[in-house]
Formats: C-alpha cells, structure tokens, sequence
C-alpha cells in the first residue's frame, strides 16, 4: 500500500472497532518493477519501492467489511495500490493471561 494511503486506512480500521493493527515500513516491488531513474547523466533502476504493510486479526464478519471498505476508499486503480491476503488463524493466546480464542483479541 502506498504511504500516503496510510491515514485512509487507519480510519477504515478504527471504524471496524480492530482491537489491534501493525503497520510496518518495507521495501518492494510488484507489477510495476520499480522505475528507471537518470541522475548526473546516469540512467539507473530503481527496483524496490517504499511500501507500507498493515496487519491485523479481526473475526470473519469483520474481515468481509474491512474488505469491502479498503476496495472502495483506498483503490485508486494503478499500480502500487496494493494486495489483502487473507489467512486463516488457528489460534491466537494472549501471553499475559493465558486467554485463547477471540477473547485474546
């Protein structure tokens, strides 16, 4: 996802009540493999370009909305718009009480 969708998509995730959310600062390239760049009369590649990753767990009921949300408020349709990959989670426990399941959520 492009940085400067970041705040859209906090909002979405707030919205949807996401009890938890990380946010992770990466290098990559998709599709579009990067841009050629000319510097002092040098061309050079530029390949790999910042990106943002979001995560988080949410229930699947949660998930459809959020989807469907992120589709419609941060697709610009070009490229770097970014992918939702969509996993399931076997369990989750909550380290300090030991909870498991969603009430670890």
């Amino acid at each position: 996802m492009k940085a400067e969708r970041l705040e859209d998509m906090k909002r979405i995730m707030d919205s949807c009540e996401t009890k938890g959310l990380m946010i992770s600062s990466i290098m990559g390239y998709g599709n579009q493999k990067g841009y050629t760049q000319q510097y002092r009369g040098n061309q050079y590649q530029v390949k790999f370009l910042p990106k943002i990753r979001v995560e988080t767990v949410v229930d699947d009921e949660n998930a459809k909305i959020i989807i469907k949300e992120v589709l419609k408020e941060i697709s610009t349709g070009d490229y770097g718009d970014g992918k939702i990959f969509v996993y399931d989670v076997e369990d989750v426990i909550r380290i300090r009480t030991g909870e498991r399941g969603e009430s670890a959520l």
